[in-house]
This record gives structure tokens, sequence and C-alpha cells, in this order.
């Protein structure tokens, strides 16, 4: 995958995050935020965004496969 598409699959995942954090999802995005990466800092390594889409995906993941997730 070419940085530019990791970068845009890390731009819409954040959009994902921000609509579960504005819905009280009850997800911890402590580890994403531990990185400092956002997907408007274009300049960061096509590793660093791999990092955040990795951890992104993996919380969204996990808040899916919830019994009493709102968004199944």
């Amino acid at each position: 995958m070419k940085k530019e598409e990791l970068v845009h699959l890390h731009l819409l995942l954040a959009q994902l995050k921000k609509h579960c954090e504005e819905n009280g999802a009850g997800c911890d995005f402590a580890k994403y935020n531990d990185l400092g990466i956002s997907p408007f800092q274009v300049h960061r390594s096509k590793e660093e965004h791999k990092q955040a889409v990795f951890v992104l995906g993996a919380e969204l993941a996990s808040l899916a496969a919830r019994d009493n997730s709102p968004f199944l």
C-alpha cells in the first residue's frame, strides 16, 4: 500500500474514532493517543501511519465485537 493510501485510511479510521467518542461508545483509544500521530501529519513516516492504522483498527474491531455494541 502506498503512503498516500495509508494516510487516507488513517483519516477514515480517525473519523470513526471521533464518531465513537462523540456518541459515547465506550472506546479506549489510549494506545492510539500515546502514538502522538494524526492523519494530518503527512510528513510522518509510512511506518508511523501504519502503526496508527493497526492500533485504531484493533480498537474499533474490539468495539464491534462486543455484545452490547450500539454499532451492530
